[in-house]
């Protein structure tokens, strides 16, 4: 799935962002976590146009960009689906889950289904280590998820 977003529109839209949240103390964060609200990762576009705002360096807005995986640098699906994969929930079945849920995507993580509704993510830890395995669709927690609730939530997201 390919999102076609003029430059001047990420640019205009980058910086009325940066507007509202500049004088935050450190504000980079909410403004990338912004950014990807808006547009639905964080176009590579907007980065010399943060750095350039905040006084700081590409490589320095890149870099924390980078360090935090909850930023994407490209669209996902209309739903993500975000896979444990720490040891509490491998320890109770997450390796099985993982390709269950690859098999009925029919993806690998870090891809999105070809009609565009589901993208496939791992996450290490959720803190739902008790009711492990674990997983989050668009941003809902659920545990002890077994294959019939692996279908379940497969079905939700292709809605």
């Amino acid at each position: 799935m390919t999102i076609h977003i003029a430059e001047g529109d990420i640019t205009t839209r980058t910086r009325s962002i940066i507007a509202d949240l500049r004088f935050l103390e450190g504000p980079l964060l909410p403004i990338l976590h912004q950014v990807q609200e808006e547009f639905g990762y964080v176009p590579s576009e907007a980065l010399p146009v943060i750095a350039e705002e905040l006084n700081l360096s590409r490589a320095e807005v890149h870099g924390v960009m980078t360090f935090y995986h909850d930023y994407r640098d490209h669209p996902t699906g209309r739903h993500v689906l975000k896979l444990c994969r720490a040891e509490a929930c491998q320890s109770m079945g997450g390796d099985a889950l993982a390709e269950r849920l690859k098999t009925l995507l029919g993806i690998d993580f870090h891809q999105t289904t070809l009609d565009g509704a589901v993208t496939l993510e791992p996450v290490y830890c959720l803190g739902l280590c008790a009711c492990a395995p674990a997983a989050m669709l668009d941003g809902e927690v659920y545990g002890r998820i077994d294959d019939q609730m692996a279908a379940e939530l497969v079905a939700e997201a292709r809605r």
